[in-house]
């Protein structure tokens, strides 16, 4: 099977999975087998992933305190990190990137999701960048310091002064910017003031799909413009109202590829993060399923190494710094 030889010999990258929260919520470990979940060790290894974002996901049940719980969770992730070292390595910087994937090891790269973590000081991002974390989600649906999510209906609110400067602070970093979640005001001004690409780690087609998390046409040929990707998400109600599945879900790729170019586009599966799942699709193990869908739609090699990593590679190697200078 040709297709499967490619799946296994690409860097596949996902970039967001929500497995911290996950693995606190079922009581489980990295290295648990048959615990529940989307994502463990074991399946990362059937899946062929050769980078993750593990994102701390600060839910609106902790907004109060914000900036502790994202520093629970990232305790969490290194805990992992040193249990299952022989496995997983943390990746700060492009030249870990490559060390992983000479290693065979999977890489994983911290992120936040939720600007409220920065309790709306830059100093807290600097300490975020000392401690590894390599990505910010500017909001989740709600309203923070940064600026509005997308679930703020009818305020038409973008970044806050705050949150312009919190951009170009992760620019100087070299931290990268994801938009998903954040209201389409805040996405055109990320786009005016960041000097780098940006991504958005999990959203798919607004065309295809009318849901309020995915991109319109206009925001992902911008995007794309920019440098940046989009991290096709395999949540159901982002493919389809009424019938997910794995077809639908390359309908979005087809139509992303086609305002845009096999440039712009990626997985952000939001794995562990998500309630329903997609046939084929049903957790990280199942990763050449999708694989094997691109070559049956005609998509060849170049492209499918493009798609399951080798857009995001390109966009890291450009933001993240080449050595690890964070301390």
């Amino acid at each position: 099977m040709e297709w499967l030889a490619l799946h296994y010999r690409f860097m596949i990258i996902d970039a967001h999975c929500d497995v911290l929260t996950a693995m606190e919520e079922q009581g489980r470990s990295l290295a648990d087998v048959g615990r529940g979940g989307h994502v463990d060790l074991r399946r990362l290894r059937r899946g062929g992933v050769g980078l993750m974002f593990m994102a701390a996901f600060i839910s609106p049940a902790h907004r109060e305190r914000a900036t502790v719980r994202a520093l629970e969770l990232l305790a969490r992730a290194y805990e992992e990190l040193e249990k299952n070292r022989e496995e997983l390595m943390p990746v700060r910087c492009a030249a870990d990137m490559v060390r992983a994937r000479v290693s065979g090891k999977t890489g994983v790269l911290l992120a936040v999701e939720g600007g409220e973590a920065l309790a709306g000081r830059l100093e807290v991002l600097r300490m975020f960048y000392r401690l590894g974390v390599r990505c910010l989600t500017l909001t989740w649906n709600g309203r923070n310091e940064l600026g509005d999510g997308v679930g703020e209906e009818g305020t038409r609110g973008g970044l806050t002064r705050f949150g312009r400067e919190v951009v170009r602070e992760m620019n100087r970093l070299g931290m990268v910017v994801d938009v998903s979640h954040l209201s389409e005001a805040g996405f055109w001004d990320v786009l005016e003031e960041s000097a780098q690409p940006v991504v958005a780690s999990h959203s798919n087609s607004r065309r295809i799909c009318p849901h309020r998390r995915n991109l319109t046409d206009e925001q992902i040929r911008a995007l794309a413009a920019a440098g940046g990707v989009v991290g096709l998400c395999f949540c159901p109600d982002f493919i389809h109202p009424t019938e997910p599945s794995l077809e639908r879900l390359l309908d979005h790729l087809d139509h992303i590829v086609s305002l845009a170019g096999i440039g712009c586009v990626g997985i952000g599966s939001d794995f562990d993060g998500i309630d329903g799942v997609v046939p084929g699709l049903e957790d990280v193990s199942r990763l050449p399923n999708l694989t094997r869908a691109l070559w049956e739609r005609g998509y060849r090699e170049k492209e499918i190494a493009a798609i399951l990593g080798g857009n995001f590679w390109r966009v890291l190697h450009q933001v993240l710094p080449r050595q690890d200078l964070a301390l």
